[in-house]
């Protein structure tokens, strides 16, 4: 795939898509993707919003690409995840402008890291990738925002100054498991309530649907724990006998 058509500065190619987990109708796939610079410039930066169609050409997924410091005629190699309600089948790229640098403005790239990995990250509101990911800050203040299916969201302010040093590295850990979690077999995970557990199946209750599970298909459970509330017993006045 060329981008953009008429004249070409980048060449991509998507390699085969590979499901990695499933959560409520809604599959997570990674790809191998190859970007090369067409250009005798270097690419400071590209982003692109990749969206996904089935085989009518309806859009079900969509994810996003970027790529930094490519030099002329350099290629590079990026694990790219996106999500997706169903099988996709055909792709287009839409560009994004440069989310966090004028042109022209000085950039410090910065690794941003969240324990656990894999978390969604916005920077001043925008959507920058999935950590861990290498950002290209301007100097000033900067608001970094991470979520995680399944865990409590992450916030925090970042001060870039302009003696920043390449190469350093933001990390944020996450609240623990708002839900139980049930790890199967293939890899994927459900999150929800485990109601029940017996020698056949795993009964989750996801979004207030029970969802049973073959025991055989679960590999592990994580239960997070759970605190109840004691109400205190109501008295009941004993009824007063009638003369």
């Amino acid at each position: 795939m060329l981008w953009p058509p008429d004249k070409p500065a980048l060449k991509l190619g998507f390699d085969k898509f590979h499901q990695v987990s499933v959560y409520a109708g809604q599959s997570v796939f990674i790809s191998d993707v190859t970007v090369q610079n067409l250009t005798d410039k270097q690419i400071p930066r590209a982003a692109f919003t990749v969206y996904f169609m089935d085989k009518n050409k309806v859009r079900i997924g969509e994810g996003l690409l970027q790529v930094s410091d490519l030099d002329a005629g350099q290629s590079a190699k990026i694990q790219f995840q996106f999500n997706s309600v169903g099988v996709p089948v055909t792709l287009t790229l839409s560009a994004k402008k440069d989310m966090l640098a004028p042109p022209g403005a000085k950039t410090i790239p910065l690794k941003v890291v969240s324990v656990p990995p894999g978390a969604k990250l916005k920077v001043d509101g925008q959507d920058a990738g999935m950590t861990p990911l290498i950002v290209r800050f301007t100097v000033g203040t900067h608001q970094l925002d991470l979520s995680k299916e399944g865990y409590a969201p992450g916030a925090t302010p970042l001060e870039v100054t302009a003696d920043e040093l390449p190469g350093g590295s933001i990390s944020m850990e996450l609240g623990g498991l708002s839900r139980d979690t049930v790890e199967l077999r293939d890899g994927s995970m459900v999150l929800g309530d485990v109601i029940s557990m017996s020698m056949t199946e795993v009964v989750v209750r996801v979004d207030g649907k029970d969802q049973a599970i073959d025991r055989n298909q679960v590999k592990k459970i994580m239960l997070v724990e759970r605190i109840i509330t004691q109400q205190p017993a109501v008295a009941v006045p004993a009824a007063t006998p009638h003369p």
